[in-house]
């Protein structure tokens, strides 16, 4: 690391112009022999190396506001979009770093840092390497959970980027797609939790899920647990971040018609009867379905919902005079 333990400001600048001139040349080389990868080759390679160089500044964010108008956000955002995949998930790994922090006193530069982020548009460059990125490949799946790592820690510092993320992509199609594929895994966990997020304090983002068919996605996400258990903690958590969905995307009353319309009362009866883990969450699902929703309230009748609702307090009275 060049002698490089304690991070001053000179030595930060002298990372990032290294940095710089790596992302240079290597642009070069492209632009000037666009079909032989073996002529930019190395300069990939050295920009690669100076990339896990940059590492380093995470351990100094007090620096961030200094090196921003150096290029500090501008030139990892360009590198999200390069051709070469595997670059642009050291960005987004080197990204996930650089904006993860816990430390209060750290705040003021990891905010310079992710506003200066956003202007250099790398919320929008983020959601399409989602898109671009093939989860068959392990490489290309962690870098998936780093660039959904960097969204989340942009939210967290800038909670207005909730709606503005949803505004300017397709960031909630493409996590209702993730979370409606069959098999589980940790990044279907991870978007069905950057989902929980997004829609939360989001009336705003509530709406749009509902009108891309995210009330009946949801309901197709959680069907697959109606007569069966997840298998680890992990899927457990998802499954109830994919509650938290739809209790969240339950608020607007479009959506409420449309959670009545999608069978959602009569899938969430289905579940309380299987007495599953989802039961508890089905109920609750119910109460905000039917919450000043007088059509859910009626369909929940008219399919006999009260009976299994009585039948489950009978239960809980049960098990509480065992006690």
């Amino acid at each position: 690391t060049d002698g490089l333990d304690v991070l001053d400001l000179r030595a930060a600048k002298r990372l990032l112009l290294g940095f710089e001139r790596r992302l240079r040349d290597n642009l070069e080389a492209r632009m000037k022999h666009p079909d032989d990868p073996a002529r930019f080759a190395d300069s990939e390679l050295a920009l690669h190396a100076e990339t896990d160089r940059l590492r380093l500044l995470a351990g100094a964010p007090e620096l961030f506001p200094d090196l921003v108008p150096l290029g500090l956000a501008s030139s990892l955002s360009s590198l999200l979009t390069h051709d070469n995949a595997d670059l642009a998930a050291a960005a987004a790994s080197l990204l996930a770093d650089l904006t993860d922090s816990d430390d209060p006193s750290d705040l003021a530069g990891v905010q310079a840092l992710a506003d200066a982020l956003v202007d250099a548009n790398a919320l929008d460059l983020l959601v399409h390497n989602l898109s671009r990125l093939s989860e068959a490949d392990p490489d290309e799946a962690e870098a998936v959970h780093h660039s959904l790592a960097v969204l989340e820690n942009l939210i967290d510092l800038r909670p207005h980027l909730a709606d503005l993320v949803c505004d300017r992509t397709k960031v909630l199609r493409w996590l209702l797609a993730r979370v409606k594929a069959r098999d589980f895994e940790a990044n279907k966990q991870y978007a069905s939790e950057i989902l929980a997020i997004l829609l939360q304090n989001s009336p705003a983002n509530q709406k749009r899920l509902g009108q891309m068919n995210g009330v009946d996605g949801l309901l197709q996400a959680v069907a697959m647990y109606k007569s069966r258990d997840p298998r680890t903690t992990d899927e457990e958590e998802m499954l109830e971040n994919l509650f938290d969905c739809l209790c969240c995307v339950l608020m607007p009353l479009g959506n409420k018609e449309r959670f009545v319309k999608a069978e959602g009362v009569e899938l969430m009866i289905i579940i309380m009867k299987q007495k599953k883990s989802a039961y508890s969450s089905a109920i609750r699902t119910l109460d905000f379905a039917m919450t000043r929703f007088p059509p859910a309230c009626e369909r929940f009748v008219d399919v006999l919902g009260l009976k299994t609702a009585f039948a489950a307090f009978m239960d809980s009275c049960e098990q509480e005079k065992q006690k």
